[in-house]
């Protein structure tokens, strides 16, 4: 019964001054707010970039050029010549942790279909291209094996370009032209959308890459290979075995640097992962900056309320109460302070976040997580910046508090 008399006293004592009490919270409801808004923002982008990354295909290894050098001027990454399609076929028989192999080079050109043209990415690839970028055929087929060998005329055209050269029509066995050669639709890429980096994906089409070198480029180098692993596990090891086959390949010495790039989708992923982590703690640390004002908020308005409530503690303690009573009750009243605001603050944090999301078109998650570590902060703060003033008033003298105007 004693304690529910001091929860109920502190309550009363809350509610005498509402405002003020709201006033105080406000810190706590601002803080809390902030907290679950940025760990959600922080999370939804982090989400959005592996989604992203993963977009590029599954276990995938990406091999470029290396960089050119003449005269002691350095042309950067990818400008050598020096990954063919002799490499590629390589890779495919001698390197046991490899699934698929993709060589692949690429341009920019006009294409024509009928009075309509469209300026687009041209992608060569071979027949296990949709396997590596997981990607699929809304309508249609996809280039054959035949078609390699071949350097067939045929094409798969992303959305994009359908639908700025075939507006409302089907492109499935229609005829388009890439620098004058004419090249037929055989099929349509199911929808992508944009990359981590905000391209579009769908804007593009896919050839042969035999078709792309001899037909438009007239070039017998390779622009890049997509590799594929046969699974996560064995990404590094593949990674290994093609470094050392394309050294040997290329008759590398102990002392050459390598004359190409090879880019692990795991490295990416880990990269990104790192950065979106960091660029959340900083944005919860800033709004952590709110709940510690609010906590001295708390420990203000308490010591305000010692003060003015000095002859009733006096009056309580010479009525019996001892100074463990006066502790928890002013110590109950700092902590209802601070988890009324935390509760306030998760339903203004949650509200927020979808606010954001919504208006913004900025992904945003909230994980339990975030709303328990949110409520904790409150919690801590209501005991640590309440338990002085608290402390305070149990102190008191109880002769000195009767006198006191």
């Amino acid at each position: 019964m004693k304690t529910l008399n001091i929860f109920l006293s502190a309550f009363r004592a809350l509610q005498r001054n509402k405002m003020r009490s709201f006033l105080t919270m406000l810190g706590i409801i601002i803080g809390v707010g902030a907290v679950i808004a940025m760990l959600a923002i922080g999370q939804g982008a982090e989400t959005s970039v592996q989604s992203q990354i993963a977009a590029l295909g599954t276990n995938v290894l990406m091999i470029f050029p290396g960089s050119q050098q003449q005269g002691g001027i350095r042309s950067g990454a990818g400008t050598m010549t020096t990954l063919t399609e002799d490499d590629a076929l390589a890779i495919t028989k001698e390197c046991s942790a490899v699934a698929y192999v993709s060589p692949g080079t690429r341009t920019n050109a006009q294409i024509i279909a009928g009075d309509l043209n469209w300026a687009t990415g041209i992608e060569g690839g071979s027949a296990d291209y949709l396997s590596i970028r997981t990607w699929s055929v809304a309508d249609g087929d996809f280039f054959t094996e035949a078609d390699i060998k071949t350097a067939g005329k045929v094409c798969v055209l992303g959305q994009t370009v359908v639908d700025n050269l075939f507006p409302g029509t089907s492109p499935i066995d229609q005829t388009v032209r890439i620098r004058n050669v004419p090249f037929k639709v055989i099929g349509v890429l199911s929808r992508k959308g944009q990359n981590a980096m905000g391209q579009d994906q769908d804007d593009i089409v896919l050839v042969p890459y035999t078709t792309l070198l001899k037909r438009l480029t007239h070039s017998t180098f390779l622009r890049y290979i997509l590799v594929s692993a046969t699974s996560q596990k064995t990404m590094s090891l593949a990674q290994d075995q093609i470094s050392d086959m394309l050294r040997n390949r290329h008759k590398l010495t102990a002392n050459d640097a390598d004359d190409f790039t090879i880019r692990n989708q795991n490295d990416i992923a880990n990269t990104a992962e790192a950065t979106t982590k960091i660029l959340t703690l900083l944005l919860a640390s800033i709004a952590s900056v709110s709940l510690l004002v609010g906590g001295i908020g708390i420990m203000n308005i308490m010591l305000v309320s010692v003060t003015e409530r000095t002859r009733e503690i006096g009056i309580r303690m010479s009525i019996g109460a001892r100074g463990r009573d006066i502790l928890t009750q002013f110590l109950i009243e700092a902590l209802v302070l601070s988890l009324v605001g935390g509760t306030l603050g998760i339903i203004f944090g949650v509200t927020g976040s979808t606010l954001i999301s919504h208006l913004a078109k900025w992904p945003s998650i909230i994980t339990p997580f975030s709303i328990i570590l949110s409520f904790g902060f409150s919690f801590v703060i209501g005991i640590f910046f309440g338990y002085y003033p608290a402390r305070k008033a149990a102190m008191l003298n109880p002769i000195d508090a009767l006198r006191y105007e």
